[in-house]
């Protein structure tokens, strides 16, 4: 759609210049449009900078305590230091070749699936460059943006621990995940959010990631970092394999206290992840607010319920899990759903994801040890292809917008093509991560290795890996 209407655009240019006079003097080209400080509202920048902080805390502590709380006492320590390691890496990789990768279209070969160097280690980000928001004429200073996507790049490699948490090696880990964020999460990051901005796009119709290009819709990462991780996470666990005594011992979590607190403030910090992926302080952050709320307790209730009609007392590691998957589900969904739809399209999310838990898992004996593909992947398919539906104005939802015109517009929806769309990047982020992270994994696991020996697994990561014990 919005190929047609930049072309649509394009030809009645044409058709204006062959109906103009001859001896008419030729206009003279616009000048570049370039963005100035004044074009920056501080309560964007505020509202942005303290979104950042929420959602670094959505990986330290929140993903710490939440997936530490999960596993046996004997390896709480090593998914705290895993996740802590993995944020400060990703940042670090994010600052050398991560942002410029994702959100340049220049120095590359191919700028509809990854950008260049040009911006490597930030060069030429500085106080003065500014960054685009879905707003004409509106825009934050480069750096807060920088550290607002730095945090995505945080805590997306940290989710996918949680699928073979307790039996996998420290170094080989780390080495992964630099791996897979150069070739995979920068890759989809890139083809999914990067534009030229509203300002720019309709000069340059074309300047767009590739998902972008073909319309999809993803408000705050349900392709990019849930099903990313989520598929990652898989094909991590079937590699390495189910822990020593899987089905034959209880594997009980050490303290659903410690989780509780995990979820609980993953929850806070998603209403940065989500709200401030309106890139403003405006309407749409605050839908995006009361979207992750209704969302994320319609889906908690459910899998509640859920529980209390099949065993008669519903668990707080159900609650939790509950939650968790109404707010993946939520996030690609977020800036566009009506409240109304986004209730349904969290309890939706939470049965599906209930299903894959508790049945599927067992049924094709897969050891997710956190359930990471069961939530995040699972509730991250629900949620991208849901977005199609809810986004539509009939439903009360936002629509798209075109960018492709000067002052960007409403476009045309197009319910059926826009679910199509969305399966399409469902599909492709998919297949994408799929392979990558099958490679590396198999790469990893046939040179330095990927599992510690039985003895250090049976005896604990703690004491293997780190030399410490959570609990003294």
């Amino acid at each position: 759609m919005k190929r047609i209407l930049s072309n649509l655009a394009v030809a009645a240019t044409g058709a204006a210049l062959l109906a103009a006079p001859a001896l008419a003097a030729p206009a003279a080209a616009p000048a570049p449009f370039v963005p100035t400080a004044e074009m920056v509202n501080k309560g964007d920048v505020a509202w942005m900078m303290v979104s950042t902080a929420f959602v670094l805390l959505m990986s330290v502590p929140a993903l710490a305590l939440f997936y530490g709380g999960l596993v046996r006492a004997k390896n709480m320590l090593s998914v705290l230091m895993q996740v802590l390691t993995i944020v400060c890496v990703a940042a670090l990789v994010w600052f050398g070749w991560g942002y410029s990768m994702a959100f340049t279209s220049t120095g590359t070969p191919f700028p509809a699936l990854f950008g260049g160097l040009d911006k490597a280690f930030l060069k030429g980000v500085s106080v003065t460059s500014l960054a685009a928001t879905f707003s004409n004429g509106v825009y934050l200073p480069e750096l807060v943006f920088v550290m607002f996507q730095m945090t995505f790049a945080c805590i997306t490699p940290a989710l996918i621990v949680g699928a073979f948490a307790e039996r996998v090696k420290f170094t080989p880990l780390i080495i992964f995940v630099v791996a897979w964020m150069t070739l995979a999460y920068f890759p989809i990051a890139h083809m999914v959010w990067y534009w030229a901005g509203p300002d720019f796009l309709h000069a340059a119709p074309t300047d767009t990631g590739l998902l972008w290009g073909w319309g999809a819709l993803d408000f705050a990462g349900g392709t990019v970092v849930h099903i990313n991780a989520g598929i990652a996470g898989l094909i991590g666990c079937l590699i390495i394999g189910p822990r020593i005594g899987y089905k034959k011992e209880p594997m009980p979590p050490h303290s659903l206290v410690m989780t509780m607190i995990g979820a609980s403030l993953l929850w806070i910090g998603w209403f940065g992840f989500n709200a401030g992926s309106a890139l403003e302080s405006n309407a749409f952050a605050a839908l995006a607010f009361i979207n992750t709320f209704v969302a994320t307790a319609a889906a908690g209730a459910t899998w509640a319920i859920i529980e209390q009609i099949t065993h008669k007392k519903p668990s707080l590691l159900g609650g939790v899990s509950g939650v968790v998957a109404g707010l993946v589900a939520i996030t690609p969904a977020a800036g566009f759903a009506h409240p109304g739809t986004a209730i349904i399209l969290g309890a939706v999310a939470s049965v599906i994801c209930y299903f894959f838990v508790t049945t599927v898992k067992n049924k094709l004996n897969y050891d997710d040890s956190l359930d990471v593909f069961g939530i995040h992947a699972v509730g991250g398919i629900v949620g991208a292809i849901g977005t199609g539906i809810v986004a539509d104005p009939a439903l009360g939802g936002q629509g798209w917008i075109d960018y492709t015109a000067p002052v960007a517009k409403a476009g045309e929806y197009d319910l059926v093509g826009q679910v199509i769309t969305q399966c399409w990047a469902v599909g492709t982020t998919i297949l994408w991560t799929g392979v990558v992270s099958a490679a590396l994994f198999l790469i990893l696991k046939v040179t330095i290795g990927l599992r510690p020996d039985a003895e250090a697994e049976t005896n604990g990561l703690d004491i293997s890996e780190h030399g410490e014990r959570a609990y003294n």
